[in-house]
C-alpha cells in the first residue's frame, strides 16, 4: 500500500504488454466503487491531469499507447476502467439489477469523484471514446469548472435529451408518446432480409451469455470484433446517411444494423482476419488481445452492456432533461477515424453536435487509416491532436 485509499495491482497486469512507464492501480471509494486504472507521468507531482474514458467492450487497457505519450508532453494521463468494466468494483454483475448506477449521470459522478480522489480540483485534458463521449458530454455539460474542455471520440453528442415545449397551449402533443424508436424497429424488422439494430441487441438478456461463450471462442470473436471495426477491415468506407429510417439504416455494415435472430459472435465471425491479417495487426498483438479475452472471461459483458439498456430507459432518460436546453460552452473537439462508422452511425446527430449542442466546437477531426479504435491503430496521431488542442485551450 502507498497511502490509504490506493493500492496497485501486481505488475503482471497487461501480461507484460504495458508500456514503459504505466502503472496499474486501484483507488478505493470512489462514489461507491473500488476504480482498477492506468496511469502514466504519475512519478512527480504537480503535473496537469488528462482523464481517458473508455467506450464498449474496452477498457483502461484501450489506453496503454497514448497514457506514455501524454506523460512525455508533462500530463499525468489517467485511464480507469469504467463501471460495470474489467477490474473496477462495487457494482452488481447482473442484468437483473437496477439500472440507475449505471446511469450516464452516475457515471458523471465517477468521473467527478475520480477526479478528486486523485486530488484535483479539475482536469486539464478531457477525453471520451464511443460510450465514454456521453459520459464526457454531460461533465462538460454539468461541471465545465472541473472539466474546462472536452474532447469527443466516435460518438458524437446531440445535445441532452429536450423537454415538450408550449404544451399549454397543445396539450395534445405533450401526452403523446414518442414511438419513434418503436416504428424504427418495426421497420428494421420488415426489411428482407429482416434486420435489427446492434443496440437492440446488446440491451437483451441473451447478449452477455452470447458473446461471453460463442461457438468460436471469445478470443476469436474478440478478435473478429476489433478487426471488423478497425481501418484494417476494407469494407469500412463510411459517409453520412441522410435519414434515420430503415432503408438509409441498412447500409451500415452488419455489426451495426445486425440480421434479426444472428448474434454478435456469428455476425462477425465471416469477417475473421486470416492469419497473415492477425500478423500485420500491430495495434493489437495477440498478446494484446489475450488481456481483453482474460479480462471479459473473467467478467462477461453484463456490466458493460448496461448502458445501452439506460438510453432506452424511459426513467433515466428522464433525469438527463435536467439539461434540456443547455449546451456544452467549453472549447470541444471531436474526433473520429476516416474508417470509422460510429461517427454517421446515429443521423444527424454530427450536424447536431455542431449547430445546437456545443457553443465552442473546432473543426471535426478525422484521422487517417483509424477505424473505431483511434487510440490503438493511430495513438501518435491523437496525441498530437490532443496536444494542439490543449496548447490551444491554454492560450485562450
Amino acid at each position: 500500500m502507498s497511502h490509504p485509499g490506493t493500492d496497485f495491482t501486481p505488475s503482471t497486469y497487461g501480461g507484460g504488454t504495458l508500456p514503459k512507464g504505466v502503472r496499474s492501480r486501484m483507488i478505493h471509494g470512489v462514489n461507491g466503487l473500488d476504480v482498477h486504472l492506468l496511469e502514466a507521468g504519475y512519478e512527480s507531482s504537480g503535473r496537469p491531469l488528462a482523464l481517458l474514458l473508455h467506450g464498449f467492450p474496452d477498457l483502461a487497457y484501450g489506453w496503454r499507447h497514448l497514457l506514455p505519450l501524454l506523460a512525455d508532453a508533462g500530463y499525468h494521463a489517467v485511464a480507469p476502467d469504467q463501471r460495470g468494466f474489467g477490474r473496477t468494483t462495487g457494482w452488481v454483475n447482473d442484468y437483473d439489477t437496477p439500472l440507475a448506477p449505471f446511469s450516464i449521470l452516475n457515471m458523471t459522478r465517477d468521473a467527478l469523484s475520480l477526479v478528486s480522489a486523485l486530488g484535483y480540483r479539475r482536469t486539464a485534458m478531457l477525453v471520451g471514446h464511443d460510450l465514454g463521449s456521453p459520459v464526457a458530454s454531460y461533465c462538460a455539460l454539468a461541471r465545465p469548472d472541473v472539466f474546462p474542455s472536452v474532447v469527443l471520440m466516435s460518438a458524437p453528442f446531440p445535445g441532452p435529451p429536450a423537454l415538450p415545449f408550449n404544451t399549454a397551449e397543445n396539450p395534445a402533443s405533450s401526452v403523446q408518446p414518442n414511438t419513434e424508436n418503436q416504428q424504427l424497429t418495426a421497420a428494421l424488422a420488415a426489411l428482407n432480409p429482416p434486420r435489427t439494430s446492434y443496440m437492440q441487441y446488446l440491451s437483451t438478456r441473451e447478449a452477455n451469455q452470447d458473446m461471453w461463450h460463442p461457438p468460436q471462442g471469445l478470443h476469436a470473436f474478440l478478435r473478429a470484433f476489433f478487426y471488423v471495426k478497425s481501418a484494417d477491415w476494407p469494407g469500412n468506407q463510411p459517409r453520412p446517411l441522410q435519414a434515420r429510417t430503415a432503408l438509409e439504416l441498412a447500409q451500415l455494415p452488419t455489426y451495426y444494423v445486425m440480421e434479426l435472430g444472428q448474434t454478435m459472435p456469428q455476425t462477425v465471425a465471416p469477417f475473421h482476419p486470416s492469419d497473415a491479417e492477425v500478423l500485420a495487426s500491430h495495434w493489437l498483438t495477440e498478446p494484446e488481445l489475450g488481456v481483453y479475452t482474460e479480462e471479459y472471461g473473467r467478467t462477461g459483458f453484463q456490466g458493460a452492456l448496461q448502458a445501452y439498456r439506460v438510453f432506452s430507459d424511459p426513467v433515466l432518460t428522464a433525469e438527463l432533461r435536467l439539461f434540456s436546453g443547455r449546451t456544452i460552452d467549453v472549447p470541444s473537439l471531436f474526433i473520429g477515424g476516416k474508417s470509422d462508422w460510429a461517427t454517421y452511425s446515429a443521423p444527424g446527430a454530427l450536424e447536431l453536435m455542431k449547430t445546437k449542442a456545443t457553443t465552442r466546437m473546432g473543426e471535426i477531426e478525422l484521422i487517417d487509416s483509424a477505424g473505431h479504435w483511434i487510440q490503438q491503430e493511430q495513438p501518435v496521431q491523437l496525441s498530437k491532436l490532443l496536444l494542439a488542442f490543449a496548447k490551444e485551450v491554454e492560450a485562450r
